[in-house]
């Protein structure tokens, strides 16, 4: 095994060293093909796609070739390529990861979840409705990945306490074995000859014996059956609502952030999309999803039984309710009280939230009207705040302090530490944000006379309905990785889920989203690139979008 996995390793170092010294040459003919600018903006394109989809090199470095290939094949100076790499998009999202950093420090997360499992109950269904509800909160502010990460152990130990450990298969069988030596030892059982009057008593015992054993052993297969589909209603639901969840808000998932950034690429005079604006366009969407996805899930799953609902439920269940109550309970318990430094974190992540959403809600005027116009941005408002949590004291602060002269000189303890952001702020994102950008705006292209919007945002949420397969998103392998999930499980519920995105997105767009957004005209922030045009930009978020997928 050692040596097949050396040359396994072997074969992948030969093909990422043949496609970094062959991918170029191979796509030369693309240069030929089109006009100049064109055609070298195209071949860029294709090759950073390529070593994406290869990971012939790092994702991040990849997402630096830009800065070399855009001025030296003559498409951008670097002057222009370089900036993109730090737009006040990608300090918007530095802002929200930061944030995330200093809620996960703490521990916050984790309060919130086993607060809100324990407000939903512990009933098969409402427990998926409130594992949805909670990671979609979460990965609002959090990454899908991180929020997916951190729920599935919370449902684990939940599923654990409800049916024990997921080998009860094992113990289905075993269970089986019993029951069938017992028939067959009462088959063999021996009648003397003296009580031949008792043998037709005796035969009605036995058929007694043989159905009551039958429906004990059909009664184990239904329960054996039910147990197997609620665990993969909870692990398929975590990652789903993880998904539909950081679609709400523009820090909360990186396709936003990419529509974000290349919306001020393009069009630097379009004000209509900010944090306010797309919280009200986009919240309402989760929330009618997240519902029906939660519907779908439990009536597929069995977590909600549309013939016998009004069935009294078996002693086992009511137990392994209970249990599931007391483990909620337990680990809620084992945080301790609400410490000083949560509720302060708690305190800025509100004011993070509230003061992203009041700045430009559009439909009143926001407190960033009493700022010179263009001069306060969201990106702004987030770096204001987090700022705060690397100074701000976590522990509760004593006045008697400042006046005992003998009391200690002991380090105060921030909120969040430098290094800890330096450890768990994922910074090749900000990296691979910055080439999405550098790409889009080597290629500006608009050729329909349609408000751009139209277009953008189902490509920018269409991004994050990826539900069928376990590589279609990282919280999708996360899940799938557990072991109790297959391919056809996913299949199955994905479809149908993905079929739902689309529908409930074009209903958004066709509705609400027309007023908030204006989608009924060709804006006039639009007119700016009309004259100058190609036609690569689905290419651009295509290839961008499918390399944040990997992270």
């Amino acid at each position: 095994m050692a040596a097949l996995g050396a040359l396994v390793k072997k074969v992948w170092s030969v093909r990422r060293v043949l496609v970094l010294l062959c991918a170029p040459l191979a796509l030369v003919p693309v240069l030929l093909s089109l006009p100049p600018k064109e055609g070298r903006c195209l071949y860029v394109i294709l090759l950073m796609a390529l070593y994406w989809c290869t990971e012939a090199l790092p994702l991040a470095v990849t997402a630096l070739l830009p800065i070399v290939l855009f001025p030296f094949l003559g498409i951008l100076p670097s002057n222009k390529v370089c900036p993109q790499y730090f737009l006040d998009t990608n300090f918007l999202f530095l802002s929200g990861l930061i944030m995330a950093s200093a809620i996960e420090e703490w521990n916050l997360h984790r309060r919130i979840a086993l607060r809100v499992l324990m407000l939903v109950g512990v009933q098969p269904a409402r427990l998926i409705l409130g594992m949805m509800l909670t990671t979609s909160f979460l990965s609002m502010w959090l990454s899908n990945t991180a929020s997916t990460a951190m729920m599935l152990p919370i449902a684990n130990a939940i599923l654990k306490s409800l049916f024990g450990e997921k080998d009860t298969s094992k113990n289905m069988n075993r269970e089986h074995e019993e029951i069938q030596a017992s028939l067959q030892q009462n088959k063999l059982y021996t009648v003397p000859t003296e009580m031949q009057f008792l043998a037709s008593t005796e035969d009605k015992d036995l058929t007694e014996e043989k159905e009551v054993a039958s429906d004990a052993l059909s009664d184990l297969k239904k329960e054996e059956e039910y147990k197997t589909n609620i665990w993969k209603g909870f692990l398929i639901s975590i990652p789903y609502a993880a998904s539909i969840g950081g679609t709400a808000t523009l820090t909360g998932t990186a396709p936003n952030l990419i529509l974000l950034g290349q919306l001020k690429s393009y069009f630097p005079e379009c004000d209509v999309v900010n944090f306010g604006s797309w919280f009200m366009f986009a919240f309402p969407l989760m929330l009618i999803f997240l519902l029906v996805g939660w519907l779908w899930i439990s009536i597929l799953y069995g977590g909600i039984n549309l013939r016998g609902w009004r069935t009294k439920k078996s002693n086992i269940r009511v137990d392994a309710e209970a249990r599931a109550r007391e483990v909620i309970k337990e680990d809620y318990q084992k945080l301790g009280p609400t410490k000083f430094a949560e509720q302060a974190i708690f305190f800025f992540f509100c004011m993070f939230a509230i003061m992203l959403f009041s700045r430009d809600p559009k439909f009143i005027p926001g407190w960033a009207s009493l700022f010179a116009p263009g001069f306060i941005s969201d990106a702004v408002t987030g770096i204001t705040i987090v700022i705060i949590l690397f100074f701000f004291p976590s522990q509760k602060p004593s006045f008697r302090w400042w006046f005992d002269f003998k009391a200690p000189n002991t380090e105060m303890q921030p909120l969040l530490t430098w290094r800890k952001a330096q450890e768990t702020v994922p910074w090749n994102i900000i990296l691979l944000l910055g080439g999405g950008f550098a790409m889009a705006k080597g290629c500006e292209a608009i050729r329909l006379k349609v408000n751009p919007l139209y277009l953008m945002i189902p490509g920018t949420i269409g991004c994050s309905y990826a539900f069928m397969l376990p590589v279609s998103t990282p919280p999708n392998s996360i899940a799938f990785s557990s072991g109790h999930l297959m391919v056809k499980d996913m299949a199955r519920t994905g479809l149908l889920m993905n079929l739902m995105g689309v529908l409930l997105l074009s209903l958004a767009m066709n509705t609400w989203a027309k007023s908030i957004f204006q989608l009924g005209t060709f804006p006039a922030w639009a007119n700016i690139h009309a004259e100058n045009a190609t036609s690569l930009l689905p290419a651009v978020e295509n290839v961008t979008f499918s390399a944040l997928n990997k992270i």
